[in-house]
């Protein structure tokens, strides 16, 4: 086992393209680290240049202490699982698990005893004699992780191994992943697009966007103290409901104008948030979760609370979903249009609208209608503040 540092690291290929900037990035021993972020961010490119497979334009790449950026692939160590599971069909389970240590002309019996050992964590014991035709994906899968734990290498590298699996399959594959990963305790990196992989594998979370870090740190931690705009719009299912408010005092409280409402903030906020002191008079960008809203009805807090229409409403048993449009102005920094963008909404990407739209997860038992006017009540002090100009989240 070892640590992995990226130092400085920097990828431009030949046609001038920056594809990962100014990388720093520490993995620890034994760590099971998710790389993430959307489509180009410069995930895979970092992965690849960990695997050998890319070569480093500038910085130092180190692997268990040892700088690693002219040392071949074969050479460092490391294992990786591709997305296409790269199985040979003519040869049997055993054998495609067991290729790696033929190569390398390991003894046969050491090989069954490895071969044996890795399909028995995976639960593969039983189609050792199998080919992979008669697999399933998810068992092919396996496989392909088999192959890798057989090596005992320093580091696996995983390379989105979970993207050809349907929804239900990704679901058992990820929880499967992450408990073979700490019973191995191998340093693992994991590159994947979808966040909800991202907070349920990984020690920490590292997140990219166009070449550059955005924000390191524990899955909960980046949830609940997103580094800026980016991060609280990634992370997260739905995405953070935000909006371009300007912040006012109102006697011995703040208020922010979200559109023709005004939203009175906890007395607590700016004793926790200081830095919303400069922000007075000007413009801010808030940002709320869905799961700190709720149906002023049952709430009986009508104080911290704004006025909606209600658009859609999908029941989920545990809660509500309830989809509402706000006249507020949606932010324009670069950041959410390149979310906005991510998500689909294109018509939001490339306009700069006067309209919101917010969802808020309530409990079951409210009664709220498609076409009806509710009253939401909102946890302020759970509220997010960020830079309009910067997008970098307001705290001290």
């Amino acid at each position: 086992m070892a640590d992995v540092v990226f130092d400085k690291v920097n990828k431009v290929y030949d046609n001038g393209f920056h594809a990962v900037q100014d990388l720093d990035l520490d993995i620890k021993d034994g760590e099971f680290l998710v790389l993430v972020g959307p489509s180009g961010c410069g995930k895979s490119t970092a992965l690849r240049m960990v695997a050998g497979l890319e070569d480093v334009t500038s910085g130092e790449m180190k692997i268990g202490g040892r700088t690693v950026n002219e040392v071949s692939s074969k050479d460092r160590d490391i294992a990786m699982v591709f997305q296409s599971y790269a199985l040979y069909p003519h040869m049997t389970v055993a054998e495609n698990i067991g290729y790696g240590l033929r190569i390398r002309k390991m003894p046969k019996d050491e090989i069954d005893r490895r071969v044996r050992e890795a399909a028995a964590k995976l639960d593969l014991t039983e189609y050792l004699d199998r080919r992979p035709k008669q697999l399933s994906g998810g068992q092919r899968q396996r496989v392909a992780m088999g192959r890798a734990i057989v090596r005992s290498p320093q580091v696996f590298l995983m390379d989105e191994p979970l993207s050809n699996l349907d929804a239900k399959l990704r679901g058992q594959m990820r929880s499967e992943i992450a408990q073979i990963q700490h019973d191995l305790g191998v340093t693992t990196i994991y590159v994947t697009h979808d966040q909800v992989e991202a907070m349920t594998m990984g020690d920490r979370i590292a997140l990219m966007k166009r070449g550059v870090l955005q924000q390191v740190a524990e899955p909960q931690e980046m949830y609940e103290n997103p580094a800026n705009i980016f991060v609280a719009g990634f992370i997260g299912s739905p995405p953070m409901n935000m909006a371009l408010c300007r912040l006012d005092r109102e006697g011995d409280s703040l208020v922010v104008e979200l559109g023709s409402q005004r939203l009175r903030l906890a007395p607590g906020v700016l004793g926790e948030q200081p830095g919303l002191e400069r922000y007075i008079g000007r413009d801010i960008v808030i940002g709320i979760r869905s799961e700190d809203m709720e149906d002023a009805a049952l709430t009986k807090d009508a104080e911290h609370a704004i006025t909606a229409d209600v658009a859609l409403v999908e029941a989920l048993g545990s809660q509500i979903m309830v989809h509402f449009s706000l006249d507020a102005r949606a932010p324009k920094d670069e950041d959410s249009q390149l979310l906005a963008a991510e998500q689909g909404d294109k018509e939001t990407a490339a306009l700069h609208s006067d309209e919101v739209r917010w969802v808020a997860a309530f409990e079951p038992r409210s009664r709220v209608r498609v076409g009806q006017q509710i009253t939401v009540t909102v946890d302020t002090e759970r509220m997010h503040f960020f830079d309009p100009e910067t997008s970098a989240a307001i705290r001290d």
